[in-house]
């Protein structure tokens, strides 16, 4: 049924009627506060950050009305799911949370002050169902992350399993063998693997030490970013089959050669697994006091509703066949551009492919 003949059917009192039909003034006036106060509230759409808002102000129109007895739906599952969706999102935490639904206190007393007509009963109804509302998305903000760290605990030992038994048995055959050009061929295989581990292991470091906002520890210097563009090039043409090419002139600037260059290792691993063995683009130029560094691929493309999401920690596309890793790198890419003053961002379609873009300024010790 349409909401606003339900609520209709609802029989509420005019205090609540008078909240509701003045309810996106008070979401307005709330996502006005909370993107001003609240830190990582302004890289969230209109409708993610507010879309607990209505249910909450159902919930007191409700409880502003004498003897309601059929309640439109269930307060807990709206919470819970605001707290769910804020445990995925890496610039968000508790405290996040905990300013969300005290600007939601202050701006409907505010509101309420002005135009309702209340009791101190009422009052207290209002303020008990937002701490309810609170502890709900609290409570499911840390059962997220936990189940999050458990499956983060299952792929690392699902996905680190392989590659140490190659390093544990190549080990093993080197020993054993008396040829040379075995030796060789298992002491390649071992470096590769032990390679694999490592960059596992950073590419977790680096997502659980920089939670929630934390900028990255950046060690500024002058470098060519084509310079760092052709050696990432050169590594991957070695060690995949997929063609890696460049467009790059020279451009100077002043970045963090090691985390520009992670950054762009993701993004390039990124697209050699979803890019269906077509060629990989990496160009580097210049637009204004601005680097733009891109990394494109032909594969399929990412759907519109997951372009959002794909910078999160812990999320990926488990449907695809090419599906690895643990849903880190992006994250990681998008702190690094944001932790050098810029962003990352992604255009993705069916006719021209996916591009992934770090946009930062040329010289960034002013942001850093």
């Amino acid at each position: 049924m349409p909401l606003k003949p339900r609520l209709e059917a609802m029989g509420l009192s005019p205090n609540g009627e008078k909240l509701l039909a003045h309810g996106g003034e008070i979401a307005s006036k709330w996502e006005l506060v909370a993107r001003s106060r609240i830190v990582g509230a302004d890289a969230l759409s209109s409708q993610a950050l507010t879309f607990m808002l209505p249910a909450l102000l159902v919930d007191i129109a409700e409880a502003l009305t004498p003897d309601f007895s059929k309640p439109f739906r269930d307060r807990a599952d709206i919470a819970a799911s605001h707290g769910a969706e804020r445990a995925r999102r890496a610039n968000y935490g508790p405290e996040q949370i905990a300013q969300e639904y005290q600007f939601a206190r202050e701006t409907i007393s505010e509101f309420a002050a002005a135009h309702l007509d209340l009791t101190a009963e009422d009052r207290m109804a209002i303020d008990h169902l937002i701490d309810l509302a609170l502890c709900d998305s609290l409570h499911a903000f840390a059962f997220t992350q936990e189940e999050l760290r458990r499956r983060l605990a299952a792929s690392i030992s699902h996905d680190m399993r392989t590659p140490l038994a190659v390093v544990l048995n190549g080990a093993q055959l080197v020993q054993r063998s008396c040829r040379p050009d075995q030796a060789k061929r298992w002491a390649e295989k071992i470096a590769n693997n032990a390679d694999r581990l490592k960059e596992m292991v950073g590419e977790l470091l680096d997502a659980l030490t920089f939670a929630h906002g934390d900028k990255l520890p950046l060690e500024l210097s002058s470098f060519d970013m084509a310079d760092l563009v052709k050696e990432v090039c050169a590594e991957y043409r070695q060690m995949s089959s997929t063609r890696v090419r460049t467009r790059c002139d020279a451009l100077p600037g002043i970045w963090c050669r090691k985390s520009m260059r992670r950054a762009l290792e993701n993004l390039v691993n990124n697209a050699v697994k979803y890019g269906d063995g077509q060629a990989v683009d990496i160009e580097s130029k210049r637009r204004g006091e601005r680097l733009i560094l891109s990394v494109h691929n032909s594969g399929a493309p990412i759907p519109a509703e997951q372009q959002n999401r794909i910078f999160e920690y812990f999320t990926r596309d488990v449907t695809a066949a090419a599906s690895v890793g643990w849903g880190l790198g992006l994250p990681f890419v998008k702190r690094v551009a944001e932790s050098h003053g810029g962003f990352v961002a992604v255009e993705s379609s069916a006719g021209h492919g996916t591009t992934f873009i770090i946009n930062v300024p040329i010289d960034c010790v002013p942001y850093v």
